[in-house]
């Protein structure tokens, strides 16, 4: 049985601003740029692997965001619009740069598969927070080991440990299912803290 129910229009300071633009406040626009062009920027870095791509991405995305923005919905968060775009066009950047792989690592190759015998001790920092597991020694390598994931479970790692989004938020992103989202981060997570594992038992 198909719901008729309207969906709930958000209301935030985005959905304002996004609203006053619609209505022809075209100046306002260069706020929304202000907003998230830095965001956007660090999060492209990430994704892309490339300064001038996420550079070239930033630009991209907000010519999509002003070209397609009388055709937003309101029951959607703009942030989550946003990022949406983005992450399509991190995406495409990737498969054409010069430096991605021929053929990307699937992490099922090398991590235990889901009903293998789960190891009888957990260490204790593989059981943090991801974020808590950043200081500035440790920060570049796992920049590193970050670049390093096959993209469907780096943007994962992104969008929800960088930039914070809910598993909602990143899965209605994505556009694939809750349990993909959870899966995925799961087995990101494991390869992640596999590489910071030699720093770990080694005292650093």
């Amino acid at each position: 049985m198909t719901s008729n129910r309207k969906r709930k229009k958000i209301e935030d300071s985005d959905t304002e601003l996004v609203e006053s633009i619609n209505a022809g406040r075209h100046d306002l626009f260069q706020e929304l740029v202000k907003r998230y062009e830095n965001k956007l920027y660090n999060f492209g870095s990430r994704m892309c692997g490339d300064t001038r791509d996420a550079e070239d991405m930033v630009q991209e995305t907000f010519l999509n965001v002003f070209k397609y923005l009388k055709d937003f919905r309101y029951e959607t968060k703009f942030k989550n619009w946003l990022y949406r775009i983005a992450t399509s066009i991190c995406i495409k950047k990737r498969r054409k740069s010069k430096f991605a792989p021929d053929r990307e690592l699937s992490l099922e190759e090398f991590l235990p598969k889901e009903d293998a015998p789960t190891p009888g001790e957990i260490p204790n920092w593989a059981q943090l927070p991801l974020e808590k597991l950043l200081n500035e020694e440790l920060s570049k390598m796992l920049q590193e080991a970050i670049t390093s994931l096959p993209k469907k479970y780096r943007v994962v790692v992104i969008l929800r440990d960088v930039e914070r989004f809910s598993t909602a938020e990143t899965a209605q992103i994505l556009n694939i299912g809750e349990s993909n989202v959870k899966v995925r981060l799961h087995r990101a997570r494991l390869y992640l803290r596999d590489i910071l594992k030699g720093y770990f038992e080694h005292g650093a």
